[in-house]
């Protein structure tokens, strides 16, 4: 038996203006308008043995990770399940909390395969033959990880020595972090270290076994959330298993490198036939297109004039380039990123100074999303905010009021249900309606295609914390 582990909890700061902390990486759409996590659950279903595939996320991911899963595997007979994790706590703690669900699950000997929610790896085929090679290994007691025959002398990732050979891998010698340009291109030189991808597998028993060994202050407090997850976890009708916040901060937060295949004796990497890429950076997602004759890329409106090895990624409008050489441009509507391409690394860095401003634009984007669609400004000024919501077929925003402001609705396509105050209405394209400041209201669709409207709201206060939900199927009782 073999049960999928994917690990979804990265913002992906390099690809910042895109990636923000309310859509991180894993949700970002590549040019064939798939998501990273879509491909992810592609690949896990591909090689789901025991009939489930567990995803580890905040819990302010749900709704979307679970529509992703929806996109991706609309007809899969595996059932999908999301734990929840109240805050980042490193994926030492997610996969001590993932390795007690599967021993109580489907016991000890349950083969874990963790992927990384952001990784993309084209080759299924060969990405199964590397996967049946490591749960062989992983029978025979061993921990395995995935190392990347490394093609340049790579500084930002990590290496793994082979050491001896196995049946169908090598003993992991040493893990080695980032290294400097020059240890890199010795490294190459060798042939004998690969890069580390950040992926596993191994039984669950034998992991809380070695948790217990090196990390007993991850192991410990981890049982003591799943204690308190028991009777949730037996309804096997939930698919949301919320880890209870109380003690899962009590976990340190550290990697399962540093807490465990560093010190364990029972390591083995497996060297991968497949392609892979953790598509963390923009040049990372530019090689991903095909170039033009003077190597320029483009995913959206672009032109380029006296312009090589550029890439210019535009969001709903036209960007022109004249006379630029080896540079990227990212244009989203609240934000604009230009930087040398060799810089593609360094954009976690203004990410860090725009944090320590405290500036918006690292956690928002002009566009939401929520469980029922959503909702992008169109444009704000004092005492006014315009809005463009979708609700998607069958979806309904809370019951709820708002205190400071009032709001009109005007329908654009689909059909609205509008609840307000007593009465209830349906508002069809080309019609409208109001909603006073502290009207009792929801919106619902009812219809089979998206419902668009536009949404005007004027009054003193227009945050999104103005909201007092009264009803929310979705269990959200805060902004």
């Amino acid at each position: 038996m073999l049960i999928p582990v994917i690990l979804s909890g990265g913002i992906g700061a390099r690809l910042w203006p895109v990636s923000r902390e309310s859509f991180p990486k894993p949700f970002i759409k590549l040019a064939d308008g798939e998501s990273l996590l879509q491909k992810t659950y592609h690949r896990a279903t591909s090689i789901a043995e025991g009939g489930e595939v567990l995803t580890l996320t905040h819990r302010d991911y749900y709704f979307m990770s679970r529509d992703e899963w929806g996109l991706a595997c609309p007809h899969t007979a595996h059932r999908a399940r999301f734990m929840l994790e109240p805050q980042g706590r490193n994926t030492a703690a997610a996969v001590a909390m993932a390795a007690l669900y599967a021993a109580d699950q489907f016991g000890s000997e349950a083969t874990l395969m963790v992927l990384a929610a952001d990784h993309l790896i084209q080759d299924e085929a060969a990405f199964q033959r590397s996967v049946a090679q490591a749960a062989k290994l992983a029978s025979a007691g061993y921990l395995v990880t995935f190392g990347i025959p490394p093609t340049a002398p790579e500084t930002g990732y990590g290496y793994i020595e082979t050491g001896e050979a196995l049946a169908e891998g090598h003993r992991v010698a040493r893990f080695i972090e980032k290294p400097t340009l020059e240890k890199a291109m010795d490294y190459l030189a060798t042939g004998q270290f690969l890069w580390n991808s950040g992926m596993f597998c191994f039984q669950a028993g034998v992991m809380l076994e070695e948790l217990q060994c090196h990390a007993p202050d991850i192991y410990l407090p981890a049982q003591a959330c799943w204690s308190g997850m028991v009777a949730a976890v037996a309804d096997p009708s939930r698919q949301m298993l919320e880890i209870p916040g109380n003690t899962f901060t009590a976990i340190p937060s550290r990697s399962i490198d540093y807490a465990v295949m560093e010190h364990s004796s029972k390591v083995a990497v497996v060297t991968a036939e497949f392609d892979w890429s953790d598509v963390g950076s923009w040049k990372a997602v530019s090689d991903l297109l095909t170039p033009d004759d003077q190597n320029n890329r483009a995913e959206g409106e672009a032109v380029f004039v006296e312009t090589q090895n550029t890439y210019i990624k535009s969001d709903g409008r036209l960007v022109a380039a004249l006379g630029l050489d080896n540079v990227m441009i990212i244009d989203t509507p609240d934000a604009l990123l230009v930087a040398h391409s060799d810089k593609a690394q360094n954009v976690k860095d203004l990410v860090a100074t725009l944090k320590s401003k405290n500036h918006p634009t690292c956690t928002v984007r002009r566009t939401g999303v929520r469980p029922w669609g959503t909702y992008t400004v169109l444009e704000e000024e004092n005492r006014y905010k315009i809005k463009r919501i979708e609700v998607w077929p069958g979806r309904s925003l809370s019951l709820q009021m708002h205190h400071h402001r009032s709001e009109h609705w005007v329908v654009v396509s689909g059909m609205a249900r509008v609840v307000n105050g007593e009465n209830e209405i349906f508002v069809g394209p080309n019609e409208s309606t109001y909603i006073a400041a502290g009207c009792v209201h929801r919106l619902s669709n009812p219809g089979l295609v998206n419902l668009v409207l536009i949404e005007v709201q004027s009054g003193e206060y227009l945050q999104e914390d103005d909201i007092v939900r009264l009803e929310d199927e979705y269990g959200r009782f805060a902004t």
